[in-house]
């Protein structure tokens, strides 16, 4: 396979020996069209892709300007605006500016060829520069860079969290109404959530079957040990999966009355 034959490449999204009513539109869709191609062929997924491309439009609507005619500049004022008018956090901003680098990276690269692609349906010198450098977008240099005033919930805030789940159960049931299996539902996913350490989607994705024996926790029986096949992926790969011990025998008890589908008819604690 040529160089011009790569997985987005400008000969591959223009459409040769057509006369285009607007150029610089059909330019700019063929690119968004062969950055979405190219990604796809690394093995992104489509929750990755969309909000990439996304991105970019809401970056051309900023500078009402083609990227063939994008500068740094743009990206400064950009930055400006994201922190002093919507006061965006610094990580985020920094997400942001690292899906335009994508997007200028892909563009300058001579392999995809739309640099010459740009020069010759626009003239001599107008092509794609590169836009974002280490001067002019936010650096990575801490772990962590969540607000300082999040902290995590001490074991007396956890508890009386938990406490809460369970009298919304109770309530639910005294008062003979919808929402009681629902209630109780949450309640122990929470118990789950805070046992096994688990994030959103894998706690969306388990089932009852993810539950096994451990061999070093007998007394736990089938809830000894927990399959999550939905951990985080890296990038273009699919979900990772990994074994969670149970340490906790009062959240064993609760995830398998969960799998049991036993009705809220008596109080959780």
């Amino acid at each position: 396979m040529g160089r011009a034959d790569l997985a987005g490449a400008a000969r591959l999204e223009l459409v040769s020996g057509v006369v285009q009513l607007r150029p610089e539109d059909a330019v700019l869709e063929a690119m968004l069209r062969g950055w979405r191609a190219q990604q796809a062929a690394r093995g992104l997924r489509e929750d990755t892709i969309v909000p990439r491309e996304q991105l970019v439009r809401r970056f051309l609507e900023f500078t009402s300007e083609y990227p063939w005619n994008w500068g740094p500049s743009h990206v400064e004022e950009w930055t400006q605006s994201l922190m002093a008018e919507r006061q965006l956090a610094p990580s985020t901003i920094r997400g942001y500016q690292m899906g335009l680098r994508l997007f200028s990276e892909y563009l300058c690269d001579i392999r995809y060829g739309w640099a010459a692609a740009c020069e010759n349906e626009f003239g001599p010198g107008v092509h794609p520069v590169p836009v974002c450098h280490e001067w002019n977008t936010i650096a990575h240099l801490n772990g962590y860079e969540g607000n300082p005033e999040a902290r995590p919930f001490t074991r007396e805030e956890v508890q009386r969290f938990l406490d809460y789940a369970d009298d919304q159960v109770d309530r639910a049931v005294s008062a003979k109404r919808k929402g009681a299996l629902a209630a109780y539902r949450d309640a122990t996913l929470f118990k789950v959530i805070y046992a096994w350490g688990l994030r959103r989607t894998e706690t969306s994705k388990l089932d009852v079957a993810d539950w096994g024996r451990n061999p070093a926790a007998p007394e736990f029986g089938r809830y000894g040990m927990l399959h999550v096949r939905y951990g985080k992926a890296k990038r273009g790969q699919p979900p990772r999966r990994r074994n969670v011990a149970s340490v906790m025998g009062w959240a064993v008890g609760r995830g398998g009355r969960l799998c049991r589908e036993r009705p809220p008819e008596v109080r959780l604690r």
